[in-house]
């Protein structure tokens, strides 16, 4: 259910930013589909969200903001390694 709610996410960016070429379409398709199904359950363990009722919108969101997503998730989540490495 992860990957279709990252679909419809990413199919909604593509919408909104226009899409270039076919090329960027798939890309943007694949790495929004992609990355809701593999980071829905790592950003529901980072932020502690236990309900499982808000799964599929997180994955609809990681599907909207795709490649900016797991950049900013990776941003946070190797800042707090690098704060807890240094204690």
């Amino acid at each position: 259910m992860q990957s279709v709610a990252g679909l419809f996410g990413s199919l909604l960016f593509l919408g909104k930013e226009g899409a270039k070429n076919i090329k960027q379409s798939l890309f943007a398709i694949i790495t929004g589909t992609a990355s809701a199904n593999y980071l829905t359950p790592v950003v529901m363990e980072l932020t502690k969200i236990e309900n499982t009722k808000y799964e599929n919108g997180i994955a609809f969101i990681l599907g909207f903001i795709g490649l900016k997503g797991v950049e900013a998730i990776s941003k946070r989540f190797f800042k707090e390694k690098i704060k807890d490495a240094s204690n």
